[in-house]
């Protein structure tokens, strides 16, 4: 899906930080500077989210999960909305400390979460004290609240998708120990260097988010719709597959048919002749008979 540049301006992606708060490392995507604000350059932002959603649909399309982190108070319900739509998992409340680097740990307290509620279902969290039940309910909140969106995430994910890289720097700092490609909104005050897949555009304005996550979310809508009709095309392909093999079996026990009925034809050919001599037999006897009295 091609990007409008005009539908960027009209966002407010093209909005930067202050002058003296830049990063030099941002140069290449600055525009200009106006009343003390830098300027984003459009036209790179635009060829920097198709490149970023091509990288995504790819991702999507193995169907590996692509994890988005959002704790600022702008971004928070647009990347719970926009991921929550395409079944991917994101980071909306605090970043838990370890949660890539320390996965295992997590891991464990999502099945604690499951626990409790088989405890809820089975009858086990009656026989418990008020006081016990009390404790229990605010743990299941706590981490309802703070991994709840991540239930689904079974193993680590494939990418990262970071709205404002210089808030989730511990976020940043996991996946660059794991190797695992992050994806950011880049703002004019951030190191562009810590980010594979830079999108340059401003990480502070929801109508600017909303763009941008927008785009990247229909990419890998894209990408799923792609598995999707692969696997479709496969199942298919295994049942005309199919059909012919069980075609041959029937020919096949035909076949056998034909040649049981042709046996039993010749048996009861070879038989006849027999069978006549054997009705004559009898004849023959009474006729002698006759003739001797």
């Amino acid at each position: 899906m091609a990007v409008e540049v005009k539908e960027l301006l009209e966002a407010g992606v093209h909005f930067g930080h202050l002058t003296r708060k830049w990063d030099p490392n941002m140069a290449p995507y600055v525009y200009m500077e106006r009343n003390g604000i830098h300027i984003i350059n459009l036209y790179k932002t635009a060829a920097k989210m198709e490149e970023a959603g091509d990288a995504l649909a790819k991702i999507a399309a193995s169907g590996r999960k692509i994890l988005f982190v959002a704790t600022k108070k702008q971004a928070k319900d647009i990347v719970a909305e926009k991921a929550g739509n395409i079944n991917m998992p994101f980071i909306t409340e605090r970043w838990p400390g370890g949660m890539l680097t320390n996965f295992i740990t997590i891991r464990k307290a999502i099945k604690k979460m499951a626990t409790i509620d088989r405890m809820k279902k089975d009858g086990t969290f009656l026989t418990l004290s008020k006081k016990e039940r009390l404790q229990v309910d605010r743990l299941r909140a706590k981490l309802e609240k703070n991994l709840g969106s991540i239930v689904d995430m079974t193993r680590l994910p494939a990418a990262l998708f970071v709205v404002d890289i210089k808030r989730e720097h511990i976020a940043i700092k996991e996946a660059q120990k794991l190797n695992i490609p992050i994806f950011a909104m880049v703002d004019t005050n951030s190191d562009p260097r810590q980010v594979d897949y830079v999108i340059p555009s401003n990480d502070d304005a929801s109508k600017s988010i909303d763009k941008i996550l927008t785009h990247v979310t229909e990419a890998i809508t894209g990408g799923l719709n792609a598995r999707k009709a692969e696997k479709d095309a496969k199942a298919e392909g295994k049942t005309e597959a199919k059909a012919p093999k069980t075609e041959a079996k029937v020919e096949k026990a035909e076949a056998k048919v034909e040649k049981v009925e042709a046996k039993v034809e010749k048996t009861e050919a070879k038989a006849a002749p027999a069978k006549k001599a054997a009705k004559k037999a009898p004849a023959k006897k009474v006729a002698a008979a006759n003739e001797e009295e």
